[in-house]
């Protein structure tokens, strides 16, 4: 019962940063971008690995999109799997606080967060 076997294309594994390794300039460019800060919040709100890519109701394309998440796992602070035909995502909130404490908390306590 392989969800290789149904799909007829199957993409490659999503590369991760690992959050030591990431520097704090490149956590900040990756937080600087506004779609970016929605999904942020968006996955805070949400149960780890319960957000598929395609849930998120953002303003841009799909190949944008793609781009954003390829963002925010270079800065440590996104993790994707693939879950059948869906690929699903994680908020690396603990590992990112230990990079970088305090920063994650500044970014969701910001106004017109819920």
């Amino acid at each position: 019962m392989s969800n290789q076997a149904a799909g007829g294309s199957h993409r490659a594994a999503p590369v991760h940063a690992d959050p030591d390794e990431v520097s704090v300039l490149t956590a900040l460019s990756a937080l600087a971008d506004p779609v970016r800060i929605q999904l942020i919040r968006e996955l805070a709100g949400s149960a780890d690995w319960t957000r598929s890519c395609g849930s998120f109701d953002v303003p841009v394309g799909k190949a944008a999109l793609s781009h954003h998440f390829s963002v925010l796992r270079g800065a440590g602070l996104l993790e994707q799997r693939d879950q059948g035909p869906k690929r699903v995502n994680r908020l690396r909130r603990e590992e990112f606080e230990a990079r970088f404490p305090g920063l994650l908390g500044l970014l969701l306590r910001s106004d017109g967060a819920e």
